[in-house]
């Protein structure tokens, strides 16, 4: 658990930094969208900040020397990324956007894209163990 709280702790930090110093959101699906369509120094920030999620990543692996692995397929996979990527698009923003900068500032548009994700996953979590029975390692 101390570890959990270290990682929220460093969320907030970082979404605070990303605010302050470039009086944006830290979405990471806009932060994305603009590294790949956005050229010059925008881009670049981007680019950084992305670099530091993978970065943060790779290095709470090594740290505990444990590597966690897809437990599905590559095809299940990637239709899942593309349906987040679908929902992101028509709740204009992500999660992180949403749940952690968008309800931090009390966005009541972030309120109700917060309820609907977490709605539409307990759902999706009970269709699939419990109405198609299928067990999935989710």
């Amino acid at each position: 658990m101390p570890i959990a709280i270290l990682g929220g702790a460093l969320i907030g930090l970082s979404a605070s930094l990303f605010w302050s110093q470039n009086g944006r959101v830290a979405g990471v699906s806009g932060i994305l969208n603009g590294a790949l369509q956005q050229h010059g120094p925008e881009r670049w920030v981007r680019v950084s900040f992305l670099l530091g999620l993978w970065l943060a990543g790779l290095g709470f692996t090594l740290f505990n020397h444990r590597v966690a692995l897809p437990t599905l397929p590559l095809v299940p996979l990637a239709a899942a990324g593309l349906l987040v990527g679908l929902g992101t698009r028509l709740s204009g923003g992500c999660t992180s956007g949403h749940g952690v900068c968008g309800l931090s500032r009390f966005s009541v548009r972030s309120l109700v894209a917060v309820l609907t994700f977490m709605t539409t996953g307990a759902l999706t979590v009970f269709v699939v163990r419990h109405v198609l029975k299928l067990w999935l390692p989710i």
